[in-house]
C-alpha cells in the first residue's frame, strides 16, 4: 500500500478547479452563474454555445490561488491549496454568412501536470476537496448561430490520467540492509480521458437569454502494477521470492451535470444571472484502491514454513452519494461613471452558491468527510475602451462549510466519532484582450 500511495509524483475528486473554484475571474466573481452570458474563453467550460455570441479573437490569461482550511476533530486536515494558471481563447467569424466560432481553454496546476494518491478506505479525508487529484484540464469547442436568436455549441474536454509499473529485483540482506543489492525500475505513462459537453443559448430579445448545458461524467483511473523478484538473505540462507501487486484506483470522478441558466438585463448596465445545476452524484465511484496480490516463495530444505500464495483482494464499499441540485446567483453592474466616451470602463460583480453535501452519514467503515458549502464571491473589472481592448478582472471568494458531526454505529470503530468544518478563501486575476 505504501508503494501504491507514493510511487507517482505530481493534484477534485471534486477539486476539479473549474467546478469548485471557477474558471476565469469574471465567472468566479459571479459564482459561476454565467451559462447564459459567457462569450469569452470561459464559455469553453460554462456553455460552448456562448462562443458564437461575439466576433473577433478574445485572448485570456489568468492565475488563481485557493487556500483551504478544512478541519476534522478540531485539527487541520492538511488539504493543500489549489492553484494554477488558466489560459484560453475564443475566435468568431462567418462561414457562408453563418456566424461560427471556436475556442480552446486550459487549467494547468502549478504543482505538476498529474498528481495522484491512493488512500486506505478507513482514512478520514475531505472527499470532494482533497487535492489528491488536481490534474491538467483542457477543452476544445465549436459553436454556430444558425438563426439570430439561437446559438449551439459543443466539444470535448480532456483530463490527464496515469498508468504505471514498478519493479524491484536483486537480493535483500535482512541483517545488514545496506549490503543489499537491489535494482528498481519505474515506468509511467500520462494518458488522457475525454468527455463531451454540449450547450445552447436562446436570446429572448435584447434583455434576456436562456441556456441549457450538459456535461458528461468521467473518471480518472490510476493503474499501478508492481513486481518484487529476488532473494531474501538471512544469515547466509537465501529464500527466493516473487511478489506481484496490481492496483486500480479512481483518482478523480466528475459527475454528469445538467445546467439551466438565465441572464436578465434588469436595467442599463445591470445584469442578474441565475444557474440551476443538477449533479448526478449517485454515480460517484469509490476512490478506494482495488488491489490483488500474490506471493511465491521457496523456503530452504528443512524449513517447515507455509506462506499464503494469494492475498485477499480489496473490494471497495459503494459510497452511495446522493444527487444534488446546486443554485448559483450572479450580478454584474457596469458603472455609469466615467461617462460615455471615457478611456476606461469599470464593472463590479458579486455572487452566491449553495452546495448541499451529497455525502451520506459516515456511520460505518468509510470516512468520506464533507459538509454543506456556502460561497460568497466578489470581483470587478476594468477595460480600456481602445483596441485591442485590454482588460483586467479580479475575483475573491469565501466559502463557509458549517460544522457536521459524524457518529459511528460501532463504539469500537478505530476512527471514532468526529466533527468536521472548514473555510476556503480564493483569489485570482485574469488579463484579456479582444481583436475585432
Amino acid at each position: 500500500m505504501a508503494l501504491v500511495s507514493t510511487a507517482l509524483v505530481a493534484t477534485s475528486a471534486d477539486a476539479h478547479e473549474p467546478w469548485a473554484f471557477g474558471f476565469g475571474s469574471r465567472a468566479a466573481a459571479m459564482g459561476g452563474a454565467v451559462s447564459a452570458d459567457a462569450t469569452d474563453f470561459s464559455a469553453n467550460y460554462y456553455n460552448p454555445a456562448g462562443l458564437a455570441g461575439d466576433t473577433g479573437i478574445r485572448l485570456s490569461l489568468g492565475y488563481t490561488y485557493n487556500w483551504q482550511n478544512l478541519r476534522i476533530a478540531g485539527r487541520d486536515s492538511g488539504v493543500d491549496a489549489v492553484r494554477g494558471l488558466v489560459f484560453g481563447f475564443a475566435a468568431g467569424g462567418k462561414v457562408g454568412g453563418i456566424p461560427v466560432a471556436l475556442g480552446i481553454a486550459t487549467h494547468l496546476p502549478d504543482q505538476g501536470i498529474s498528481r495522484v494518491t491512493a488512500l486506505r478506505e478507513g482514512v478520514a479525508r475531505w472527499e470532494l476537496y482533497d487535492s489528491r487529484a488536481s490534474v491538467l484540464f483542457l477543452t476544445a469547442n465549436v459553436a454556430i448561430r444558425p438563426v439570430h436568436f439561437l446559438e449551439l455549441g459543443g466539444g470535448v474536454s480532456f483530463l490527464a490520467a496515469t498508468h504505471g509499473r514498478f519493479e524491484i529485483t536483486g537480493t535483500a540482506d535482512v541483517l545488514t540492509p545496506f549490503n543489499s543489492k537491489l535494482r528498481h525500475e519505474v515506468d509511467a505513462d500520462l494518458t488522457s480521458v475525454r468527455y463531451p459537453e454540449v450547450g445552447m443559448r436562446v436570446h429572448l430579445g435584447e434583455r434576456a437569454a436562456l441556456a441549457l448545458v450538459y456535461r458528461h461524467s468521467t473518471k480518472l483511473d490510476l493503474e499501478l502494477s508492481a513486481l518484487l523478484r529476488g532473494n531474501v538473505d538471512f544469515a547466509g540462507v537465501q529464500v527466493p521470492i516473487v511478489y506481484t501487486l496490481s492496483s486500480k484506483t479512481v483518482a478523480a470522478y466528475l459527475p454528469a451535470q445538467l445546467v439551466f441558466g438565465t441572464s436578465l438585463k434588469v436595467a442599463d448596465g445591470l445584469h442578474v444571472n441565475g444557474d440551476i445545476t443538477y449533479v448526478h452524484w449517485s454515480g460517484y465511484a469509490s476512490p478506494t484502491a482495488r488491489t490483488a496480490a500474490k506471493l511465491a516463495a521457496t523456503p530452504p530444505a528443512g524449513f517447515d514454513l507455509e506462506l499464503p500464495t494469494e492475498i485477499k483482494p480489496t473490494v471497495p464499499i459503494p459510497p452511495r452519494f446522493e444527487d444534488r441540485v446546486v443554485p448559483r446567483l450572479g450580478v454584474e453592474w457596469a458603472l455609469p461613471w466615467p461617462r460615455p466616451g471615457a478611456l476606461f470602463r469599470f464593472t463590479v460583480r458579486g455572487g452566491y452558491v449553495f452546495e448541499k453535501s451529497p455525502v451520506p452519514p459516515q456511520s460505518g467503515v468509510t470516512n468520506f468527510v464533507d459538509a454543506d458549502r456556502h460561497t460568497l464571491t466578489l470581483g470587478g473589472g476594468i477595460v480600456l475602451d481602445r483596441a485591442p481592448y485590454p482588460s483586467l478582472d479580479l475575483h475573491f471568494l469565501h466559502s463557509w462549510l458549517p460544522e457536521r458531526i459524524t457518529i459511528k454505529d460501532n463504539p469500537a470503530d478505530p476512527v471514532g466519532d468526529y466533527r468536521q468544518r472548514g473555510t476556503m478563501v480564493g483569489l485570482g486575476a485574469t488579463l484579456g484582450a479582444a481583436f475585432r
